[in-house]
């Protein structure tokens, strides 16, 4: 009988003898993955607005609050982390199985610097999730109850997750850098197959992300609404960013030079179309477009619709290139895991 240190020595022989057999060169850089992105936007552009959308939209549906959602799903990341460092992987399934996930050294302080939100409001929060049974405290732990998976179970998200992945693949493939064939499909699987690990990769691209963009909007309703008014732009500019077959697609400059040089389009959208698009009151939505309107970063047409601002796009444009960088952290993390399964 092999004793525990033979067992340990085992298990890392097996792991070098796997990664003898990876030919690192068919694996993806970060800058790879985030320059064809940047070089095929107009292609992915639409798609990755409406992931981000539907994903803003999830987000303030589970409790009609963002930020409760965001402080699950920080609890949640920090279990995944757990089981990334004690490499325990966990596929779909097996995850959501459970009856509950408990959180070590629970913190009000770490919540409140990773949200960047006061600690009066986060406490709040908590206390409100604790009020609907969706966790519980004790001492220094905290425990997720069954009943918050119905809120953040993600089966729609992957499917849209894995088809943007997909469209970068093909972008990807098309220039020679990622030569494995893949469909969607595929990509959900592995996913799936290695959800702990991916959905930790998953939550550590959209969390700065997101809260990047609260840190420019002030609050997390009133970029789910600036982002409605964005997408609501991109569909309207979308036939001027399509490119015949036999050309190659607009880069990101390009791109949000056509979009920025259409913001005075006439059709707008209106509270009760955004309203209706997020579940969000239409009064909170009149009081957050104030905002956006006295911040100059959306504008009433003559048909009472908001459209965005020239100025103020040209400003979040640096959020993007950043946001971008976490994006392709995950896409390239998610395309190597495939070279290597």
């Amino acid at each position: 009988m092999l004793t525990s240190d033979q067992i340990g020595s085992l298990i890392c022989i097996l792991k070098i003898m796997s990664l003898s057999q990876i030919d690192f060169s068919k694996t993806l850089t970060d800058d790879q993955v985030y320059e064809t992105i940047m070089g095929n936007y107009s292609d992915l552009s639409k798609d990755w607005i409406f992931h981000q959308w539907n994903w803003m939209n999830n987000v303030y549906a589970s409790f009609n609050d963002h930020n409760k959602y965001m402080i699950i799903i920080l609890l949640i990341e920090k279990t995944l982390q757990f089981y990334d460092t004690m490499n325990i992987q966990y596929n779909y399934e097996e995850y959501y199985s459970k009856s509950y996930l408990q959180i070590e050294k629970f913190s009000i302080t770490e919540l409140c610097e990773k949200l960047d939100l006061p600690k009066e409001t986060v406490r709040r929060k908590v206390l409100e999730l604790e009020k609907e049974g969706v966790i519980t405290r004790s001492k220094k732990k905290i425990i997720i109850d069954r009943k918050a998976f119905t809120f953040v179970k993600p089966d729609n998200q992957i499917k849209i997750s894995a088809k943007y992945i997909y469209l970068v693949y093909q972008a990807l493939n098309k220039e020679k850098l990622y030569q494995k064939k893949l469909d969607q499909k595929l990509i959900e699987n592995i996913i799936k197959k290695k959800f702990t690990l991916c959905w930790r990769w998953f939550y550590r691209m959209q969390i700065p992300l997101i809260i990047g963009y609260q840190k420019f909007m002030s609050d997390l309703t009133t970029f789910h609404i600036w982002g409605t008014v964005c997408m609501n732009q991109v569909l309207n500019v979308s036939k001027l960013l399509e490119t015949a077959a036999d050309k190659p697609p607009l880069d990101h400059f390009t791109t949000s030079r056509i979009l920025i040089d259409n913001v005075g389009t006439d059709i707008g959208i209106s509270a009760m179309s955004i309203s209706e698009m997020t579940s969000i009151p239409r009064t909170t939505i009149i009081r957050k477009c104030k905002y956006l309107l006295d911040n100059d970063l959306i504008r009433i047409n003559k048909k009472k619709q908001y459209v965005l601002t020239t100025l103020n796009f040209r400003k979040i444009l640096p959020y993007q290139t950043e946001a971008f960088k976490f994006k392709a952290k995950f896409i390239r993390k998610v395309l190597n895991l495939l070279v290597i399964s």
